[in-house]
């Protein structure tokens, strides 16, 4: 099988980008669809190269001519990303949808909106399975069609967010070679007030009056092997402001995912990953003007039930990492063992050391306390006798006759 592998990874190469396409996607730490709330390492360059697609023969009853017919209908997007390591604590990805199916006459667009994002991650214990981080997202109009169906929401603004970071790793050292769980909540404004989602300017179900606001979230936990990893996944939106009424995607949606990623090499990995909608088929869209704009069967969902992802991702920067093998990973991993011993170890004396600090604080206290005790008692003592006195002068004094 090794033998094989320079082989695979070429043809899966050359596969990925001559299709490269599909939903913005996780290109960093994580699972494709709920991201690590550690950063890549500092100086390392990730590309991406992703597709995903969908596709459905839905069946017409044409009455005029009293028959059947048939409809062909599917979804794709496309996209490349890079992922950079800008230092031990922030991360840079920056996302270009290459294709998107519109449904609007060729039905495609090339290039469409490009998505930049920007970490601050690896927050807490080094020795600790827990940490957390931010991501502020922004997504910049450089398509120029928007508002179409079986995606989320797109109103041809300059969109922002931030999402809110939380991972567990059973191996704090090597979090992705361990069992690991991530949590993804984030906010994104759609920035669209004003926007005209049709043609028709006149049409006020289609002008934006307040900003469309929605909640994202993610849930996704990752067993690796060691060849193989397995990824399970909840994610999806809820809107807290709904775009207007001919928006094509205006419903709350809720995914599982399911992926598997082959790993060949430390540098190179291969991933596919099918989606399914567990949310209704709940459609919210004024069908009647949206269906102008584009084509789209009324008994046909808004999200696709279902639909299905394949990557690969590599690793550029540093050069470095394609001539490690398996002792120098040996070596490394040892390195960093011995680094996080001597930090437990310099952090446990310290502890250690507060702790003998606040005993001797408290054997001082202690002391304090009886010193004080004392010196209460002779002060009694003292008063006790001047009242002894006072009262033996009292009874010496002559009385008068």
């Amino acid at each position: 099988m090794k033998t094989n592998k320079p082989t695979l990874i070429l043809m899966l190469m050359l596969l990925m980008i001559n299709a490269a396409g599909a939903v913005v996607i996780n290109s960093g730490k994580g699972l494709p669809h709920t991201k690590a709330a550690w950063v890549s390492e500092k100086g390392r360059l990730t590309f991406l190269s992703h597709t995903r697609f969908w596709g459905k023969v839905h069946e017409n009853d044409n009455i005029g001519l009293n028959v059947k017919t048939a409809t062909t209908l599917w979804n794709v997007q496309g996209l490349v990303g890079l992922n950079y390591g800008i230092s031990d604590r922030i991360e840079l990805s920056v996302t270009p949808v290459l294709y998107q199916d519109t449904h609007r006459g060729n039905g495609k667009e090339y290039p469409w909106d490009t998505f930049i994002n920007l970490k601050i991650g690896s927050f807490g214990n080094k020795a600790s399975s827990m940490k957390y981080g931010v991501e502020l997202n922004t997504r910049f109009a450089t398509g120029e069609q928007y508002n179409f169906p079986y995606e989320d929401y797109s109103a041809g603004k300059t969109e922002w967010g931030f999402t809110g970071l939380f991972s567990y790793a059973l191996d704090p050292l090597y979090p992705e070679d361990s069992f690991n769980l991530h949590f993804n909540l984030g906010y994104l404004n759609h920035n669209d007030v004003g926007a005209n989602l049709t043609d028709n300017e006149t049409d006020k179900l289609s002008e934006v009056l307040k900003q469309s606001q929605e909640m994202q979230y993610a849930l996704g936990l990752t067993i690796p092997m060691e060849d193989w990893d397995y990824g399970f996944e909840i994610y999806g939106i809820n809107w807290l402001q709904q775009p207007p009424p001919n928006a094509a995607s205006r419903e709350n949606y809720t995914y599982m995912a399911l992926t598997i990623k082959y790993k060949p090499y430390r540098w190179f990995n291969f991933y596919i990953t099918g989606d399914y909608r567990l949310s209704s088929d709940k459609d919210e869209t004024n069908r009647i003007a949206a269906n102008k704009a584009f084509y789209q069967p009324d008994d046909i969902p808004n999200y696709n039930t279902w639909r299905i992802n394949a990557g690969i991702k590599m690793v550029l920067l540093p050069t470095n990492i394609f001539r490690l093998n398996e002792r120098d990973l040996l070596m490394q991993k040892a390195e960093t063992r011995r680094e996080l011993f001597e930090q437990i170890i310099k952090e446990r004396r310290e502890t250690e050391s507060a702790e003998e600090e606040l005993d001797r604080i408290k054997d001082e206290r202690r002391k304090a306390e009886k010193e004080l005790e004392r010196l209460r008692k002779i002060l009694e003592g003292q008063t006790d006798r001047r009242n002894q006195l006072e009262e033996m002068r009292k009874e010496l004094e002559p009385t008068n006759p």
